[in-house]
């Protein structure tokens, strides 16, 4: 009976496990289901031609499906635009990105590139709407002094952009580089190269599918990105015609009208969505395929082919390139943007972080209301405790959703499924999805799918299940690369010992992959904190009184920094409330760094 009632247990636990690993593809399906069913009548009224290739967006929030079109409906030039800032975001922050990873890899000495890892590790986790108002007291002052206008455009769009997706870029193409062979930078030296030369002839093109999948990866973010754009792009919904020309993109579009759509009207924005959605989707697609390109070409060996005539003529090519840019000098030229780029991430960092301290300090000294002030109806005095309020509800209502989900869908993963079979395959793929879902798209579904269950208005409580989706992806991974990390000796241990699969798992590897695991959860209250498109339309836009119950609504402090220096009137304000969310979210994100660091000492630990 003992024994029947231990399997009992154990096929319970699995089954609990990959329930709780099913919720992801569910997920995925209800956010396309939703979405899809809300732009059908949008499509089936304006056409999905005319809706994707027409170049004239006028919309009118008087339109509805029963009556003929008084606005037009087309977002070519925004598809456009989206493109085109995209472009230039990966000319400034793919290049950079990557001689950043070269200086890292090959020039950095020991202690500086622990340290410079860090600082890059931090500028991926200052929140987007800090770097776009950043971009609004900055870079557009600076800029307007040689533009025609304040600044905004092109040009503002691919700097910002371009510094947000640097940190992907340099993350991962320092680690392509990385791993390839000592053996190639050996063999190289032995022929006779030098330092840089083996750099850039020999490393470079070993690590290439891994640069690629880095560089694909940082265009799905710079694609979906929301905030940021809206508060430097200008926004005019033309074709970006010069560098300081205004222009809108897919995900602006969105922000810019939702709050005071009409009936077409939403469901043409909806319709934006599910656009944005499929193309981000595609570039994820592109991702994966370069990204296990990436690994399968490190344990492959290349089948030697037979030399066409083709091949010949590209070997020639190939001859003549190396013979020019040996003459002018390109491997000196590339070491000098590789130190220079190294320079410009640390400059671009400490300028935008040391810009808000100077900025913002002097504002709480001299006004410590603004943090802990009590809230006053349509007082001039502007005060951020009920934003903090609202944002801690966030936080601890989504984490208590997704961190046991996706901790039992990494158990699950990790501990249960041995084999790679489709049932696997769907949900690795759906959580793959999950991770690339552009944040204003969550906001779009929380909007369509949690706001009517409770009353039709924004609410705490929609906010949060909108966020807590969201989270999934990065739980879930973080999670399984910690359960990855704990010796399969102490789980034979466990076994030899006579516990079974359950036990070993709770007793054993949890509390083995506890650091990671506390590390993972700290990144995830730094991405609720640092979040601001899904809040928009779930969760409220308003700066408004202590919330007294989940059911009402509030901005978070991301929101609450977007208003303020949205509107201008309470700049300086807005100072003291991105200091607040830099601190906040600077310090949950060093925490994580410190338990990794000791999840990683211990396992070096165990492993000597």
């Amino acid at each position: 009976m003992t024994v029947l009632n231990a399997k009992n247990k154990e096929k319970a636990g699995k089954a609990f496990f990959a329930a709780a690993a099913v919720i992801c593809v569910i997920a995925v399906a209800a956010i396309f289901a939703f979405l899809i069913i809300k732009s059908v009548p949008a499509f089936g009224k304006l056409g999905v031609f005319e809706f994707i290739f027409g170049d004239n967006w006028s919309s009118d929030r008087l339109d509805t499906y029963d009556s003929p079109l008084s606005g037009t409906y087309g977002i070519f030039t925004m598809i456009f635009g989206t493109f085109t800032a995209t472009i230039g975001a990966l000319l400034i922050g793919g290049v950079f990105g990557y001689f950043t990873a070269v200086f890292l890899a090959f020039y950095c000495p020991a202690v500086p590139k622990r340290i410079f890892s860090s600082v890059i590790n931090l500028l991926a986790g200052i929140p987007s709407v800090v770097y776009g108002f950043f971009g609004i007291v900055f870079l557009l002052p600076v800029l307007s002094k040689i533009a025609p206008n304040n600044g905004s455009g092109l040009l503002a769009t691919s700097i910002i952009l371009g510094i947000m997706i640097l940190p992907t870029v340099v993350s991962l193409s320092k680690t392509s580089l990385e791993a390839v062979p000592r053996a190639y930078y050996e063999a190289s030296v032995a022929l006779g190269a030098n330092h840089s030369e083996t750099v850039f002839r020999v490393m470079t093109p070993a690590a290439k599918s891994g640069i690629i999948a880095s560089l694909v990866l940082a265009v799905g973010r710079a694609l979906g990105e929301t905030m940021a754009v809206v508060m430097v792009a200008g926004n005019s919904p033309n074709y970006p015609d010069g560098l300081f020309s205004s222009f809108r993109v897919l995900t602006a579009n969105i922000v810019m009208e939702m709050g005071y759509a009409g009936e077409v009207q939403e469901g043409a924005l909806i319709a934006t969505g599910v656009v944005l959605l499929f193309f981000v989707l595609l570039v994820n697609l592109i991702f994966g395929f370069f990204s296990k390109k990436a690994v399968t070409a490190s344990v492959k060996k290349q089948e030697k082919h037979k030399i066409t005539y083709f091949n010949k003529q590209i070997k020639r090519i190939k001859n003549c390139v190396y013979s020019f840019t040996h003459k002018i000098g390109a491997v000196k030229i590339c070491k000098g943007m590789a130190i220079g780029s190294g320079i410009f991430s640390a400059v671009a960092l400490l300028l935008i972080i040391g810009f808000i301290f100077v900025k913002g300090l002097p504002q709480i000294i001299q006004k410590p209301s603004i943090i802990y002030g009590k809230y006053e109806f349509a007082s001039e005095n502007i005060t951020i405790l009920p934003s903090i309020v609202t944002t801690l509800f966030a936080v601890a209502i989504s984490l208590i959703i997704s961190i046991p989900i996706g901790l039992m869908t990494a158990i699950f993963l990790n501990e249960y499924t041995k084999n790679n079979n489709i049932f696997i395959r769907i949900i690795r793929r759906g959580i793959d999805i999950l991770a690339g879902v552009p944040s204003i798209v969550y906001g779009l579904f929380g909007m369509i799918a949690f706001v009517p269950i409770f009353g039709g208005s924004s609410s705490i409580l929609a906010g949060s299940l909108t966020i807590s989706i969201m989270l999934l992806p990065t739980i879930v991974r973080s999670c399984e690369e910690s359960l990855k990390s704990v010796l399969k000796s102490q789980r034979e241990g466990s076994f030899a010992l006579g516990a079974g699969k359950l036990r070993t798992i709770f007793r054993i590897v949890l509390p083995s992959a506890m650091p990671g695991i506390l590390s993972a959860i700290i990144l995830s209250m730094g991405r609720v904190i640092s979040e601001s498109a899904p809040f928009l339309y779930t969760m409220g836009s308003v700066i408004s009184a202590i919330p007294n119950s989940v059911m009402d609504s509030g901005a978070s402090l991301a929101v609450a920094l977007y208003r303020l220096s949205g509107e201008g009137w309470y700049i300086n304000e807005a100072y003291a409330t991105a200091l607040v969310l830099i601190i906040i979210v600077l310090a949950l994100n060093i925490t994580a760094e410190m338990l990794a660091g000791k999840l990683s000492k211990k396992l070096k630990g165990d492993n000597a």
